[in-house]
């Protein structure tokens, strides 16, 4: 049987080495043995931007991007979306195994008790400037949540974790709907326990003035099986920023708000809403070309068409192709979508992208559902309440 190492030869020194091999993983570590003299620090990897690093073993989330497959604790991204509500799949990605009914409903109670927030919190959300962007005002409101909760400091209690756990993705929807609200210069709604957890989410973002905001089925089926697309893709991004902020032992709040700062950059969530600016600025399909021929020659990038780690193609695509059909249907064709299809055509005839970019995906459509529902692009970023809440077990396993 053969060993499951690996031979370095310093070229050097002429002096061998072997390297345990795990996981098909070596450690960096045992790397530093390798050294010209007594002076030498020792070999290091260099990968800045962890293209082929792994930092932590993981159970929760698969990718295969070779065959498009994405699992979450074993489940296929497409079998989760069809049968599970998100509550269910944070419960699985938080606990490892889909919850039974009881479970469930248990979960649900305890979520939806926790959407509320501290009216000092609520009152601090409004002294932001008019324009603040959603994302500032979300990601210093979750910061603040730290001297609410002073509790959250005891890092190595199960319990209190797990009780962070639960407020933050309770009270993240809040936050960001407020922060939604608070852009358009709305009053800001407060939870309704009667919703579920996407209902109600849509209720704090689009209630106006009737006295009990009534969603509708499909587009509230939609929003959730987004929010269970969203809701882990590995170690990506804001991913290793909240795991880097956490491994100080900073609280879960203070580590969340690293999170949401990442995940407003441009490369990462705001891609959503660099997408539509982009759409908007293309304005009509008959643009496209001229928009291609300016990017090529180095004014500009193309924002939004297939994520890199997938080679063959996006499963979570098909899946938002055929919600987005059922929710178009409800409130007609957005003239945005209409410029990524011919886009999407033209990419493929003119190949002016790399394999990988150049799926034709509908990853982008989402941003658009919720422009269409919402009427304001700056709102998408801020619509995965669990995307930024702790990944792993409460045991604190990632």
């Amino acid at each position: 049987m053969p060993e499951n190492t690996v031979t370095v030869v310093d070229n050097r020194t002429n002096k061998t080495y072997t390297l345990p091999v795990e996981n098909g993983t070596i450690r960096a570590m045992d790397l530093r043995q390798i050294k010209t003299g007594p002076e030498d620090f020792g070999l290091m990897t260099y990968d800045p931007a962890f293209m082929n690093t792994a930092s932590c073993k993981s159970s929760i989330t698969f990718i295969d991007g070779d065959r498009g497959i994405l699992r979450y604790r074993g489940y296929n991204i497409e079998e989760l979306a069809e049968s599970c509500t998100f509550l269910q799949v944070a419960y699985l990605l938080l606990f490892g195994e889909l919850p039974d009914e009881k479970q469930t409903k248990d979960w649900v109670k305890q979520i939806t008790h926790h959407t509320m927030l501290h009216e000092t919190t609520k009152e601090a959300m409004t002294r932001f400037r008019y324009d603040a962007h959603p994302m500032g005002v979300l990601t210093s409101t979750v910061a603040a949540l730290s001297t609410v909760y002073p509790e959250a400091k005891n890092v190595r209690d199960r319990e209190t974790r797990l009780h962070q756990i639960i407020r933050l993705i309770a009270k993240v929807p809040t936050m960001a709907a407020y922060s939604y609200r608070h852009n358009l210069g709305f009053p800001y709604v407060y939870p309704d326990n009667d919703l579920s957890f996407t209902e109600n989410f849509m209720n704090m973002l689009w209630k106006m003035v009737e006295p009990k905001y009534i969603a509708n089925p499909v587009m509230a089926r939609a929003l959730d099986i987004l929010f269970i697309l969203h809701a882990d893709h590995e170690q990506n991004c804001s991913a290793n920023t909240m795991r880097c902020a956490g491994s100080s032992e900073a609280d879960p709040y203070l580590s969340v708000a690293a999170a949401c700062a990442a995940l407003a950059g441009p490369l990462h969530g705001g891609a959503n809403e660099a997408v539509l600016t982009m759409l908007a600025e293309i304005g009509n399909k008959n643009n496209i070309p001229a928009y291609i021929k300016r990017v090529k020659e180095g004014h500009g990038k193309l924002m939004g068409f297939g994520h890199r780690v997938y080679k063959n193609y996006d499963p979570r695509a098909r899946i938002i192709k055929h919600i987005a059909d059922q929710v178009f249907q409800v409130t007609g064709k957005n003239p945005k979508l209409e410029i990524a299809r011919s886009w999407r055509r033209l990419r493929w005839k003119t190949n002016t992208s790399s394999a990988a970019s150049s799926i034709p995906t509908w990853i982008s459509t989402p941003g658009s559902s919720i422009r269409r529902w919402a009427s304001n692009r700056r709102c998408s970023p801020c619509c995965s309440p669990f995307r930024a809440s702790p990944a792993g077990s409460p045991s604190g396993t990632s």
